[in-house]
């Protein structure tokens, strides 16, 4: 660490806080790298990071020895991508069993690495956010935030007012009590039901989990919301776009953090990039192809 200047509590004053740099690049999100850090996993300047240390531009950070790569001049970007998932592709990075992820036809980053903002089982699909920045990720997916969560599920069997009324009162699963914070029909044939459901969180398999508590089965499931961004009907299943740098800002002023800007792109990169976009996915189900789901906008 560079020789800073230090207060009474012997903590630097100048530079930023270590987790706050490795966050902004993407690496993770704070606290995952307080824990890195208290793990010794984190070195600056060849000596072990502690928490509280402060770096500048000049320092060299390793993580598990490796040096961390730092576009100084475009640090600060935030970049936000929107990802219509498909059925079929797992929200990891690796897959042991070798199928489709998330990240497969995201663009390449020359720096950091783009962090996926909640996940959704391989057979859900619908809207993925991913963002450059480990803070942003990390305030999106924290409870305190209140980024409530939107999905157009058909479900099999009678639903009754009662059943709707249980689920939005509360019931307790295996890991504690849930509920949706609305149920809205959203029509269907027979004996297959579309509804719109809210829900505050994030949980493994929540959404089929409440509806299997009252004796329903979800046979079809897609994420049409995620807080104030919605998946609109431009984005079709398998595509992504980038956002614009008024939607960013207007994101990161919902978890209270200061917008900045993106960096500048180049044109040759931009023209590819959009060119990427287009490319249809090669792992799209064929009877996601044949099926519109409702989308109702609220």
């Amino acid at each position: 660490m560079t020789d800073h200047p230090i207060n009474s509590d012997s903590t630097p004053v100048s530079g930023e806080k270590l987790q706050k740099v490795l966050a902004r690049v993407g690496l993770g999100s704070r606290r995952e790298v307080e824990a890195w850090i208290e793990a010794g996993r984190i070195s600056v300047n060849g000596k072990l990071a502690t928490l509280g240390c402060r770096v500048d531009s000049l320092d060299q950070i390793l993580v598990d020895g490796r040096p961390v790569k730092r576009d100084i001049e475009n640090e600060e970007a935030r970049r936000v991508m929107l990802y219509n998932k498909p059925e079929g592709e797992v929200c990891t990075r690796d897959d042991p069993e070798g199928r489709p992820t998330v990240f497969d036809r995201l663009p390449r980053l020359k720096h950091g690495r783009w962090i996926n903002i909640g996940r959704l089982d391989i057979n859900t699909s619908g809207l993925l956010l991913f963002t450059t920045d480990g803070e942003l990720a990390n305030r999106l997916m924290h409870p305190s935030y209140q980024m409530d969560r939107e999905y157009a599920v058909r479900v099999m069997g009678e639903v009754d007012e009662e059943m709707i009324e249980r689920l939005k009162t509360g019931v307790m699963l295996d890991d504690g009590p849930a509920r949706f914070t609305d149920v809205v029909t959203a029509g269907g044939e027979g004996i297959n039901r579309w509804y719109h459901v809210c829900l505050m969180e994030g949980r493994n398999r929540e959404v089929r989990r409440l509806w299997e508590s009252q004796g329903m089965r979800v046979n079809r499931l897609k994420r049409v919301r995620f807080g104030p961004v919605f998946l609109g009907p431009e984005l079709p299943v398998g595509r992504w776009r980038e956002m614009k740098q008024n939607e960013i800002d207007a994101l990161s002023q919902e978890v209270g953090l200061t917008p900045i800007s993106l960096p500048a792109m180049k044109t040759a990169d931009r023209e590819k990039a959009q060119r990427l976009a287009r490319k249809p996915s090669m792992h799209q189900p064929r009877a996601v192809r044949r099926t519109k789901v409702p989308h109702k906008s609220r």
